[in-house]
């Protein structure tokens, strides 16, 4: 059993949150490069050349790519060949947000008490913690900066069975259609089909993590994430909102079994900052 004090995730999860709102991808990068020779409007390459600019220019000076820096919600592997010592997960991570954000001189976003107390926690915590237990002696930490924007445009639905693929792909595009420019195209669109109410949309934002290209590895679902991929393209909405090819710059679709009596499916859309850091601990 190997023993992993606190602490070092504390220590992850602060140098994360600056990492990740500071330093975009390499997949992240390599797919803007790519949209902006397969755009076809001046405006939307534009757009797309200032993204990149954007980026190099966070990158060099240590400013977060975007305004927003999101409400962290961060994805634990952990090995069950581990053990912590000195507190409790959930602190450990919250108190990473804490340091990261207040020394990285990020945006803290969060209200507590939304109904009662709407005032900010003013150190961006609490954090959203998801936790799988794995294999192994390692702890995988993988943090994501949600932005508000992006965050508004997703939505849930409870389908009927009969509803069938055709109609999740319905789904996708009306939500993609009435986001619109709000979630900051070129946008990431993560899908999540079965499972719950509570799960479908977990399936959504996990999909999230993937890279730009990276299809599910059943062959048929990634068909359907290319073939939606294509139809969310052919809306037009573009870079920045104002028409183009580029709309999406991937779609990502995970999957659960479902009861008999339902077909949950969320969309849960991801801006063009699309941060996302991991590492191993």
């Amino acid at each position: 059993m190997r023993q992993i004090d606190l602490s070092e995730i504390t220590r992850a999860v602060k140098e994360l949150s600056i990492e990740a709102n500071t330093i975009a991808n390499c997949d992240l990068r390599d797919a803007l490069k790519y949209s902006v020779k397969k755009e076809v409007s001046p405006v939307g390459k534009a757009i797309l050349n200032q993204l990149l600019k954007n980026q190099d220019i966070a990158k060099s000076t240590k400013l977060p790519i975007c305004q927003d820096t999101g409400f962290t919600v961060v994805f634990l592997e952990i090995g069950m060949d581990v053990s912590f010592t000195g507190g409790t997960v959930q602190e450990a991570v919250d108190q990473g947000v804490r340091e990261g954000y207040t020394e990285g001189f990020l945006r803290k976003s969060i209200i507590r008490d939304p109904l009662t107390s709407p005032v900010n926690t003013k150190d961006n915590t609490p954090s959203i913690v998801h936790i799988d237990l794995v294999p192994g002696d390692n702890v995988q930490i993988t943090l994501m900066p949600k932005g508000g924007g992006s965050e508004n445009m997703s939505r849930i639905k409870m389908m009927k069975p009969s509803d069938g693929v055709s109609g999740v792909r319905d789904f996708i595009l009306e939500t993609v259609s009435l986001a619109g420019g709000n979630p900051c195209p070129p946008i990431i669109v993560g899908v999540g089909v079965g499972g719950t109410f509570d799960y479908v949309a977990y399936l959504a934002k996990k999909s999230l993590l993937r890279k730009i290209g990276e299809r599910n590895i059943d062959p048929e679902i990634a068909l359907l994430e290319k073939k939606w991929l294509e139809n969310v393209n052919k809306l037009g909405i573009g870079p920045g909102g104002l028409g183009g090819k580029i709309t999406a710059l991937d779609l990502f679709v995970e999957v659960f079994p479902r009861h008999i009596a339902t077909f949950p499916v969320a969309v849960n859309i991801q801006c063009n900052a699309a941060r996302v850091k991991t590492r191993i601990i």
